[in-house]
């Protein structure tokens, strides 16, 4: 019972401010774009940031926040993840499972939607594990805590799929059971050869439809079709173009691997994931277009992340690579804003630089970046009030508004838990005057 309260009240704050037109006032603005608007404002019209500047007018009837003394932030944006996802985010029965989509497994009530919400995520990736060579289609979501698995998905968002390199899916960490044969392939040589041939079954499967409607064209109406196949109809649409790829992968040489082959191919790498020896190829990565989503200072928990830096970001921003900071765990993505500001501390980045690694950089990686990622006109009014500098540790953000509703306000949350834990006491005061027996004249008399 005490569940769905806390579902329904949640719902509710979004609702109830929900209001046409919001004025954001008296705050500090972190644009990330346009740098530091002191004691500026926001018009937010319909969901849209319709002004930034400083004395704005706003309609009568428009609900009106003074955030005196408050920083504002473009709404965090974490590029891996994977929370919401039910039952497990691994389909490693087959090397490749392209076939498979997250969007089709979303929990809209995990609790771990609403404390990233109140950590200052608005947007986030959502990732197929990392199991498979070639695994399945990703889902970018908004943080919509109250609302069902298809309202969340962040509408017009590029399509995307995981790839994974190296320990993982050649799966040297994982112990094969008594009696069963190990799933190929159990090497990265046949990581590689497996991502290799997929393609090119994929680029057979474009030819092979691309001859049939060629022959329908000229009047000849081939009666079999190809036959269709959901996992080669994914792939084919990498090839295309239509479907980001976003690899898991933490060794330079694999790095360079998958840049080899996604050029022989004619595609382009949206993000390496992890990628904790981008320092050592960043060159190459920023040639190729393709950005990096890494951690800030997270290495050695296995054999291929120990020759990591702190300063990796950095290293790889300073070489012109997209990069951004991600959490790939829930509870990281509460504070990745403290995640960010370690890149001050190991590469000098500036305070501008280290809040793109959570704002406007996963929004380019993930190509949402004309909706999100920076206080502009025009973009959704995804944005987080803090109570002190964003990329300070004694930074708590306290309301969240996606598409310009308030979905978490820290004093109503504040409420709510009072409330709650009042109503739990009531209810063990009341559990404690319940008798604790039958009746004497009740009881069942021996026989």
């Amino acid at each position: 019972m005490l569940r769905k309260t806390w579902v329904l009240f949640s719902f509710a704050v979004a609702t109830a401010f929900g209001a046409e037109s919001v004025l954001i006032k008296n705050a500090t603005l972190l644009t990330v774009s346009q740098g530091t608007i002191p004691d500026g404002s926001i018009l937010i019209e319909n969901g849209k940031i319709a002004a930034v500047g400083k004395d704005l007018a706003a309609p009568a009837d428009a609900r009106v926040i003074d955030a005196t003394g408050q920083y504002v932030l473009p709404g965090i944006i974490d590029c891996h993840s994977h929370i919401a996802v039910e039952g497990g985010v691994n389909e490693g029965s087959l090397a490749v499972s392209a076939m498979v989509g997250i969007d089709d497994a979303l929990n809209p009530t995990d609790i771990n939607i609403y404390r990233e919400l109140a950590g200052g995520v608005t947007t986030a990736n959502i990732l197929h594990g990392s199991s498979n060579p070639i695994g399945g289609r990703n889902a970018v979501i908004k943080l919509r805590w109250g609302k069902s698995a298809r309202e969340m998905l962040f509408e017009g968002a590029r399509p995307g799929i995981k790839f994974a390199l190296g320990e993982n899916p050649k799966r040297s960490n994982f112990t094969t059971p008594p009696g069963s044969q190990r799933r190929y392939p159990a090497t990265r040589m046949g990581v590689e050869e497996v991502i290799r041939q997929a393609l090119t079954e994929a680029r057979q499967y474009l030819l092979d439809w691309e001859a049939y409607k060629a022959k329908q064209k000229t009047g000849k109406n081939p009666l079999i079709p190809p036959k269709k196949d959901l996992k080669l109809e994914t792939l084919a649409e990498i090839l295309k173009g239509e479907r980001l790829v976003h690899s898991h992968g933490y060794r330079a040489d694999e790095i360079l691997m998958l840049l080899r082959v996604a050029k022989e191919f004619g595609f382009r790498i949206a993000t390496f994931q992890h990628v904790l020896e981008g320092y050592k190829v960043a060159r190459e990565i920023a040639e190729a277009g393709t950005g990096a989503s890494t951690f800030s200072d997270w290495w050695a928990y296995k054999v291929e992340a120990y020759d990591a830096t702190p300063y990796n970001a950095a290293l790889m921003a300073r070489k012109g690579v997209v990069v951004s900071i991600n959490s790939d765990s829930a509870e990281e993505a509460r504070h990745l804003n403290q995640e960010a500001a370690k890149t001050m501390k190991y590469g000098g980045l500036s305070e501008t630089e280290a809040l793109k690694l959570v704002t406007l950089n996963p929004a380019k990686q993930l190509q949402i970046d004309h909706r999100v990622g920076s206080i502009d006109v025009g973009k959704d009014a995804d944005l987080v009030l803090y109570n002190a500098h964003p990329l300070s540790v004694y930074a708590v953000p306290q309301k969240v508004l996606i598409d310009g509703q308030v979905y978490f306000d820290r004093e109503e949350d504040r409420q709510r838990q009072r409330a709650l834990e009042a109503e739990k006491r009531k209810l063990m005061e009341a559990e404690k005057s319940r008798p604790t027996g039958l009746p004497s004249q009740e009881r069942p008399t021996k026989p």
